[in-house]
């Protein structure tokens, strides 16, 4: 792993989706467009960069949106839907719901920038093939995959709303 000194996020692009494909295309393409903006935002960012929180007393920062959605992508693909894998709670949830915000380390960037990244592979692996209608239990509801993309395009898309303003107040870039 490089220093964090030296360590800036790449640029991203960004995929172009259809407007008018099926429904499965068109989720997957939605929550794919989505996940690659969060990282966009994150792009020529250092590493102490992404984990300042401008906004006191918000504990948002950039990184932290970057862990929050490594733990949201892992608990709903691989522990609730792919409930047979072998997939643990990440960043010390006995620690709250907010430790993903709160734990954070600018030396710990790249690791959690690429663990998210690994993670979009080993959820997409957890739905491919299967249809959007499989069923799985979710706190004692029924409920389907489906749900699961529709749920992620909207936290993505909230949480891509954060990244815009803090992305701003740490350098004034805005827009796309």
């Amino acid at each position: 792993m490089t220093t964090i000194a030296a360590w800036t996020a790449p640029a991203v692009e960004r995929p172009d989706g259809s407007l008018t494909a099926p429904e499965t295309e068109l989720l997957r393409g939605y929550l794919d467009f989505y996940r690659r903006t969060l990282l966009y935002k994150c792009a020529g960012l250092t590493a102490e960069q992404l984990a300042t929180r401008p906004s006191p007393p918000s504990n948002l920062s950039l990184l932290g949106l970057i862990r929050h959605l490594t733990k949201v992508e892992r608990i709903w693909f691989r522990i609730h839907f792919a409930a047979g894998e072998k997939a643990e709670p990440l960043f010390a949830p006995e620690l709250g719901k907010d430790a993903d915000f709160e734990l954070i380390d600018p030396a710990e960037a790249e690791a959690a920038y690429d663990g998210l990244i690994a993670e979009w592979k080993l959820s997409d692996e957890a739905a491919a093939g299967r249809s959007f209608d499989e069923r799985f239990v979710f706190k004692g509801t029924e409920s389907t995959l489906r749900m699961i993309y529709i749920h992620l395009v909207g936290e993505y898309a909230r949480h891509c709303g954060h990244a815009d303003l803090l992305r701003e107040q740490l350098d004034g870039s805005t827009g796309a």
